[in-house]
């Protein structure tokens, strides 16, 4: 998503002197702390308010499965009022608009918030539309102070990835795979991604449909079937999935991506377990790991740091992340 086309629609008169933008994001409690832990790697610092962060980085809204919108702040005012003033300003000729006020930070009724709207929306020079407008103007008041600026909202089209042809019942969700990529890799800057248990390929298809160059490999040949199936059905290479143990696979990645084994009915062997965290430690410098039981001790054993930890639950079912370096 690019931002050269608010340059366009309002020309100098609109541009901040130091770029800001106000995110919301919004998540179920079951994926709370993975949330939490995905918008601080890709900001880097937690967020300030319960649905609301603000940074200096731009970050398409599209590549988090957790964020709403994104508020490309260009006015800042003590009052509504105020801010209808500096609104006045804003020359948009032939092009239609909206303002909208967004539910995050300070608390407003409906009411109140629809009135802000058509305060500052009457004062801009230009043609109101409420629906299909060539430019949504949003607000937000946080702590007492409006913001204001070019609204953006994710397309969300990998919401399709949740119809794929094949999957598991217990595999990893298109939110859940995206977050944890995002987790992985969070900047987009010629990074190789490993999947070395890829099952269907969840994680991969997030990870490619990014811009990533990611690979996966699984020991289970009807995985890796479904894998390709799922590859093709998007458009990606099917090559880049093959059956190979992650213990005998060579070379080096900038991350990894390591979904453990599990199996409801038995226990995964420990040795097991450390053998493919050495392996993993061996091939990438950053990794996620995902298990269904604790590994601080597994993991410091085998050379990993841990950086951050944090669960998703799926009724009874948990899962632990672990993103190491």
């Amino acid at each position: 998503m690019s931002l050269h086309k608010y340059e366009i629609a309002f020309g100098e008169q609109f541009v901040s002197h130091k770029p800001s933008y106000l995110y919301t994001y919004s998540c179920h409690e079951t994926e709370q702390e993975l949330c939490c832990m995905e918008l601080t790697e890709l900001f880097g610092h937690e967020p300030e308010g319960e649905n609301w962060l603000e940074s200096e980085r731009w970050i398409d809204p599209d590549r988090s499965p957790f964020l709403t919108a994104c508020l490309d702040i260009r006015l800042t005012a003590e009052s509504i009022e105020q801010m209808a003033e500096k609104a006045a300003s804003i020359q948009l000729k032939d092009r239609t608009f909206k303002v909208v006020c967004l539910k995050a930070g300070d608390r407003f009724s409906y009411e109140e918030l629809r009135g802000y709207e058509r305060t500052v929306g009457r004062a801009i020079t230009g043609q109101a539309q409420m629906k299909a407008p060539d430019i949504t103007l949003g607000m937000v008041s946080i702590g007492g102070n409006w913001r204001m600026g070019m609204l953006h909202e994710p397309e969300r089209a990998w919401l399709d990835h949740k119809q794929k042809p094949q999957n598991y019942s217990t595999g990893l969700s298109s939110r859940v795979a995206r977050a944890l990529v995002n987790l992985a890799v969070p900047r987009l800057d010629e990074v190789t991604l490993l999947d070395p248990c890829c099952g269907m390929g969840n994680v991969l298809i997030e990870a490619l449909s990014m811009g990533i160059t990611a690979e996966g490999r699984d020991i289970n040949p009807l995985a890796i079937r479904g894998a390709r199936v799922n590859l093709k059905h998007y458009g990606y290479d099917d090559n880049l999935v093959a059956i190979q143990d992650m213990n005998s696979l060579q070379g080096h990645y900038d991350a990894a991506i390591l979904d453990l084994p599990y199996n409801l009915c038995s226990v995964f062997p420990e040795e097991e377990k450390l053998q493919m965290l050495h392996s993993l430690r061996r091939l990438s410098d950053r990794a996620v790991i995902v298990s269904t039981e604790p590994l601080r001790e597994q993991l410091m054993s085998t050379g990993w740091k841990l950086l951050r930890q944090g669960k998703t639950r799926k009724g009874s079912f948990v899962r632990e992340i672990w993103l190491c370096e």
